[in-house]
Parts: structure tokens; sequence; C-alpha cells
């Protein structure tokens, strides 16, 4: 999990943020990005991707993750935005702005995925990122642990979707609540699965 940061850390780079972004899937809610950038030493033993971890993991790492980081930034895109310039730019756009949202500015971003942002800061971009380095599987954490947060709060403002139990995501639940009571203001009214419903 260290690999890609030792390499950089070789090369000069001593400044290094991990990027990522949660929700590019679901039908409904923001995507959420979080970069972090962590100390050589940080003691993160048993991170991973945040999707192989349990929700009561990913909270603790959260709170190990923000004690830890040198710094850390979120940024989040609605649905208005999302529908407006697409999901792939909107997942771009609040990778950028987690990125901004740092206290410190790093030399070296290490982005999961095969698609570098707008930013002129050095980037390195690593397909299955979240499994393979460290600052990346921090930012997937904090990234899915706040989207998971603004989904449950959605859930108070609107309870017949049931967003505190999938968070947006099309599951048969969520697409037969659709179905029953049409979409919301935080659904995706470009996504296959609300537009028709519209």
């Amino acid at each position: 999990m260290l690999e890609y940061e030792t390499t950089a850390r070789a090369k000069g780079y001593h400044a290094i943020a991990g990027v990522d972004e949660a929700g590019r899937g679901p039908l409904a809610g923001p995507v959420v990005a979080a970069a972090v950038m962590l100390a050589p030493d940080s003691q993160l033993t048993g991170l991973d991707d945040s999707k192989k971890l349990s929700p009561k993991a990913r909270e603790k790492f959260s709170l190990i993750i923000k004690e830890q980081a040198l710094s850390y930034g979120i940024g989040v895109i609605g649905v208005e935005e999302i529908d407006k310039i697409n999901i792939l730019q909107a997942s771009l756009l609040a990778m950028k702005n987690g990125v901004e949202d740092l206290l410190e500015k790093p030399n070296l971003l290490l982005i999961d995925g095969n698609q570098r942002i707008d930013t002129e800061i050095k980037q390195w971009t690593i397909v299955k990122g979240d499994s393979l380095s460290e600052s990346i599987a921090a930012a997937s954490v904090l990234a899915k642990v706040t989207r998971d947060k603004l989904m449950e709060q959605y859930h108070e403002q609107f309870p017949l979707y049931e967003f505190n139990k999938h968070k947006g995501y099309g599951t048969r639940l969520h697409r037969d609540l659709i179905r029953k009571y049409g979409p919301c203001p935080i659904h995706r009214r470009t996504f296959k699965g609300v537009s028709e419903f519209i």
C-alpha cells in the first residue's frame, strides 16, 4: 500500500496527497471527494479501499485519518451540477475542490482512476489506486464516510425514500420507492432509473 508513496518520496516528492471520490454511481445525492496528506510514519494498519471495509471500520479509520493526516480536504458537488455537467466532470470537479480545500499545498497528487484533474500540481493517476495506495485509500474512506453522513441527513428530509438504508444507490428497494413516489429534489434527473419517472 506504500509502494507509490515510497517511489514518489525517492523522486523528491515530499508533500503527497491521495485523492478519491465516492458516489459516482448512485441515483441520488451528491458526489463527494477527499484529498488526504499522510505523514511518512502514519499508522494505518488494515486500511483498505473503503468498499472493502465495514461501515464500523470506515468510521474508526475516518477518525484515525483525521487525527494523523498532515492535512485533508473535502469537495462536494450536488445533484444540480451533476445533471448539468455530467457525473464524470462532477467527480473530477469534486476532487479538484477537495485538493483546493487542503491547508497545505501538495507537490504530487495520487489520483484514483485514469482521469487527471484540472490543476497545475503534478499528478499520477492510478487505476484501482484505492487498493494500491495508502493515501488514496485514506481519501476513499473520508469521501465515503462524509457522503454516507450526508445521505443520512437527507433521510431526515425525505424519509419516504429510506436513504439511510441504500445511500442513494440503485438497489431494488430504492428503485421501487422512486417508482412509487417519483423522484425527489436530490435525485439525479439525467440518470436512467430516475429520468423515466419525471
